[in-house]
């Protein structure tokens, strides 16, 4: 078995960053207010987090930021375990694994910046978008081939399925 499909194996949550990893990361005020912002998530993203909590993964999102579209994207693809406004993000982390029983090695984390570093450190399978900032990349194990909202969530579950032999196919 290949040092990766080990990691792969011992993965039960999944801890996402939303800025830069659920989304592109540019922010966009919508036009006439000021508390309200745009973003874009792939929708590839969403499926493959689905067939993830569908096998029996779990999802949690941890982020700095926060608001409406976060709440009802997390709402839409059933994640419940939602933390916002997370400054710095690693009391966050370690209250959800004490919370969810869940031991380091266990978790795979996704982020793209310096916010992330130390989960990205601190879990099983720590993993930098394409897109990443330098560090970012430095502390994952991995790095993903597409960058943060065109699809390397996806990227991510799907390998770690295929490693365990539990990816859906037609």
């Amino acid at each position: 078995m290949t040092p990766l499909a080990t990691l792969c194996r011992k993965i039960r949550l999944l801890v996402l960053d939303v800025d830069g990893v659920l989304t592109q990361g540019h922010l966009m005020p919508a036009v006439g207010t000021l508390h309200h912002e745009t973003k874009w998530f792939h929708v590839r993203d969403g499926l493959a987090l689905r067939v993830w909590q569908d096998a029996g993964g779990e999802v949690a999102v941890i982020t700095g930021r926060g608001g409406d579209l976060v709440v009802a994207r997390c709402r839409e693809l059933g994640i419940t375990r939602l933390i916002q406004g997370a400054n710095p993000k690693t009391p966050a982390f370690l209250q959800l694994l004490a919370e969810t029983n869940t031991p380091p090695e266990a978790v795979c984390a996704m982020g793209d910046d310096l916010a992330d570093l130390p989960l990205l450190r601190c879990a099983g399978l720590g993993v930098a978008v394409a897109d990443a900032c330098l560090d970012a990349r430095l502390a994952a194990k991995i790095t993903t081939r597409l960058g943060g909202g065109m699809g390397a969530v996806r990227e991510v579950v799907e390998l770690i399925m295929r490693e365990r032999g539990t990816w859906p196919t037609a």
